[in-house]
């Protein structure tokens, strides 16, 4: 209701009213109990395995019964419809969203997230604890302090001598560690830009970066023809004998390096870079290295599977995401540095509205100078508590699990004569053809066009929901083993759902 000049005091007291009760405690209570309650149906349901994957509906379809509830929506006539439509509500965003906790995903790497994380996220969201300062969210800050220093330790950085700050997503993450390579090793860079400066400044990067790192490069003001990709060896990772070429190369030339980007690991295939050879040379040609690790960096905290990530803790930088291989709820971020110095690194400005001039021994805690966001979210309460109740090791079984999972998928694609795996994964992400006798004998560009379509019809059959890779331009099936409920045997069951959409398909071509 808009307020008018001539409002009357019914009219303030009915928005009195309306606004006392989307207030009330006791209300959100009561609408939180059955939330709980449409959660326990809904996920005891979707755990088990039963359902699609993927309520599909057409985009415009959704967006049409969204607008409706829109359209008809208006005040509550008393608590009993308010909840109704609280409930109604809850129902619409479960019943039409992706399953992430069915054991027949295996998709994007986003994972099953831990629930109980959601729950401790929810203390921050209902009071919405800020963190541009330390004044507006102490415990907030004080809990991602915790983790970036408990997780920098894990990762192997030496305690007491590096930094770091938690952000929202790997592509945000990648461009604050970018940001602050580019302002340490082109000097007046914020304040001056980087027009004129000749040679142009390159980034560095393995040939299978995330696009992240492409985009970066664009809002870094270093252009995105100024990535120089790094050729890739038998096993899709970084060639270190191509590295130490280009870097010579680029030495001779004299072209400012802002940094080398490696991964650990590529999307693609789950390939983790040789980062202590990587290392070697990057420190003989004095240039940073930043190591993307958003899903792989978790592996640090598994006895078993931490090899992958040796020599992590000699990155100048690093980006670890707690919602891929730490199983917390999107977005939460980390971003490290070797040195801590360079935690201020990235923005040199003043906001003397917000941080407060007679406390400045609180800078070193208020996230705002560290961080492109302001208003940023308390991100770290699930992670910090989730840790806090069970130790790192729920999180070592987590990662042992699910890598341990690509292994034995790995080797069921091996004994299948109509399956294809692209190579032994080293982690949870798998690359894969569907490749019958008759599939063989059609061109390549067939084949591979193919698996674009028998891709599409799984998923909108809400059976599973996997993705696809391009593989030196050729298209793979492609899974993500980031629900720790999933087994093998509903491996299986995916072999069997992709055989059976395949002959239809290659029935009706």
């Amino acid at each position: 209701m808009s307020l008018s000049p001539t409002a009357t005091t019914a009219d303030l007291d009915k928005q009195r009213k309306l606004i006392a009760t989307a207030y009330d405690p006791a209300i959100v209570c009561e609408a939180g109990q059955r939330l709980m309650a449409l959660f326990e149906e809904h996920m005891t349901v979707v755990q088990s395995g039963t359902g699609p994957v993927l309520n599909w509906v057409e985009p415009q379809q959704n967006i049409k019964l969204a607008r409706t509830r829109l359209e008809n929506s208006s005040p509550p006539d008393d608590i009993g419809t308010l909840l109704e439509g609280f409930d109604e509500s809850v129902r619409l965003a479960l019943e039409r969203g992706q399953n992430l906790h069915h054991p027949h995903y295996v998709g994007h790497q986003v994972p099953a997230s831990l629930p109980l994380a959601a729950l401790l996220d929810a203390a921050g969201t209902l009071t919405n604890q800020v963190m541009a300062i330390y004044e507006m969210g102490p415990w907030a800050t004080a809990v991602e302090r915790a983790v970036v220093e408990q997780l920098g330790e894990a990762i192997g950085f030496a305690s007491g001598t590096f930094g770091g700050l938690v952000t929202s997503g790997g592509s945000l993450a990648n461009l604050t560690a970018l940001l602050t390579a580019r302002n340490v090793c082109l000097g007046e860079s914020w304040e001056q830009g980087l027009s004129g400066k000749k040679p142009a400044p390159v980034l560095v990067a393995h040939a299978d970066s995330h696009y992240s790192v492409t985009r970066s490069a664009g809002i870094l003001g270093l252009g995105t023809d100024q990535v120089v990709p790094v050729p890739l060896d038998g096993q899709r990772r970084m060639d270190v004998d191509q590295l130490e070429r280009i870097l010579d190369e680029l030495g001779r030339r004299e072209v400012p390096i802002v940094a080398v980007c490696a991964a650990a690991c590529a999307t693609p295939i789950g390939a983790f870079d040789q980062l202590e050879a990587i290392s070697d040379v990057c420190q003989r040609h004095q240039v940073w290295l930043h190591v993307d690790a958003a899903h792989g960096g978790a592996a640090c905290m598994s006895a078993k599977h931490r090899h992958l990530v040796a020599g992590l803790q000699r990155a100048d930088s690093v980006v670890c995401d707690a919602h891929k291989m730490l199983f917390m709820p999107a977005l939460c971020a980390l971003v490290f540095y070797r040195d801590q110095s360079h935690r201020f690194a990235a923005f040199h400005q003043e906001a003397p509205y917000l941080f407060d001039p007679l406390a400045r021994e609180l800078a070193e805690y208020d996230s705002g100078l560290a961080n492109l966001e302001c208003t940023k979210r308390a991100a770290a309460l699930g992670l910090w508590g989730i840790w806090s109740i069970f130790g790192s090791q729920l999180f070592e079984a987590l990662v042992d699990s699910t890598f341990d999972l690509g292994q034995q998928f790995f080797q069921l694609l091996e004994t299948e004569d109509d399956f294809q795996p692209y190579a032994r994964p080293q982690c949870n992400i798998v690359a894969f053809r569907y490749l019958p006798a008759k599939l063989q004998e059609m061109p390549s560009q067939q084949i591979s066009d193919f698996q674009l379509r028998l891709r599409q019809a799984v998923v909108r059959s809400g059976e599973f929901y996997l993705v696809s890779s391009s593989i030196d331009g050729e298209n793979y099936l492609r899974t993500t083993l980031i629900n720790p409920l999933t087994t093998i045997e509903h491996l299986r069951d995916l072999l069997g759902s992709l055989r059976q959409h395949a002959r239809r398909l290659l029935e009706e071509s």
